[in-house]
């Protein structure tokens, strides 16, 4: 038998580049495709602990205060994260003044501090308006069952307060099975 050499320099065909072209941009496509779902699963973890971080903080308010700190009566679904963030971190004694002329208050999550936290949860310079952000950089929401006026909070789900993150979509509204509210993420 005889073999025909090739006459020229050895070389891939071009159906067997575009076979591999064809391969490196099926992988790449599921790469990219699986990062936002890897990204979103990891803003949800954390969103979850930075609501357990939250409840810690207000379950030690409240034993230094008899009372969790209190927010207006929300029937719009909304929450205040700032009066959370004041309670937590800005003036913890409600003395109008905060961190850092304000020495002999109790900071109860020192991550809040919007200079040195590590967190990203709230935007410098802190005031008493500052409030406490989520992973997507949305506002944490917040009620307590009983609001400033010291009247029940028909809204609160809990007996004690509630606190949730609106989630990737950015709203919530008061009915729980409502079809929005299935990415929020809760204590209750």
């Amino acid at each position: 038998m005889k073999s025909n050499p090739r006459s020229g320099r050895p070389a891939f065909t071009l159906i067997e580049l575009m076979a591999v072209i064809t391969i490196i941009v099926i992988l790449a496509a599921l790469v990219i495709g699986s990062l936002g779902f890897v990204q979103d699963k990891q803003a949800r973890s954390k969103a979850k602990v930075q609501i357990e971080l939250l409840s810690k903080g207000l379950e030690d308010y409240k034993l230094d205060n008899g009372t969790y700190p209190p927010t207006a009566n929300s029937t719009d679904g909304k929450g205040y994260s700032d009066d959370l963030f004041t309670a937590l971190f800005f003036d913890s004694d409600k003395d109008g003044t905060g961190p850092p002329s304000d020495t002999d208050q109790k900071i109860y999550i020192a991550d809040l501090d919007p200079t040195a936290g590590k967190q990203g949860w709230t935007v410098a310079p802190a005031s008493a308006t500052s409030t406490i952000l989520d992973p997507w950089g949305l506002e944490y929401r917040y009620r307590t069952a009983v609001n400033a006026s010291g009247t029940a909070n028909s809204s609160t789900q809990n007996p004690d307060f509630d606190l949730w993150s609106v989630g990737k979509d950015g709203s919530s509204t008061t009915t729980l099975t409502d079809r929005v509210n299935r990415d929020d993420i809760r204590n209750f």
